[in-house]
């Protein structure tokens, strides 16, 4: 069972920059589409992006602000935000898939971002 811990979040102001790490556990991130999403309250949850055999893939709406990476050797994956704005106030969730299957199997408990304005 893949066990997934996110960490990084906080309060920054716009303009700013923070970067959330996803470590995993019992399974290995070089092994899944490793996906981030985000929920904002009274919102439903949002696709950011995910990384799969080195490609990522992006949201429009944070296309060319987030960036994100993967260690292998820490067996970690990183979202990279910039230049945030007030609207990406919203708990962020790490999730995880095999390639084979369309849903998201495991996900972390997620790690607040505050922008202030």
């Amino acid at each position: 069972q893949m066990q997934l811990v996110e960490s990084g979040g906080g309060l920054v102001q716009a303009g700013g920059s923070l970067r959330l790490s996803c470590t995993a556990s019992g399974g290995t991130v070089s092994s899944y589409v490793m996906g981030w999403f985000r929920q904002a309250p009274g919102k439903e949850r949002e696709f950011v992006g995910h990384i799969w055999t080195g490609r990522q893939y992006y949201a429009d709406s944070i296309k060319g602000r987030f960036t994100i990476t993967r260690d292998n050797g820490k067996n970690t994956v990183y979202l990279q935000m910039n230049s945030l704005k007030p609207e990406d106030t919203a708990l962020y969730y790490c999730a995880a898939r095999l390639p084979s299957r369309q849903q998201y199997n495991y996900w972390g408990q997620g790690t607040q971002v505050t922008v202030s304005s």
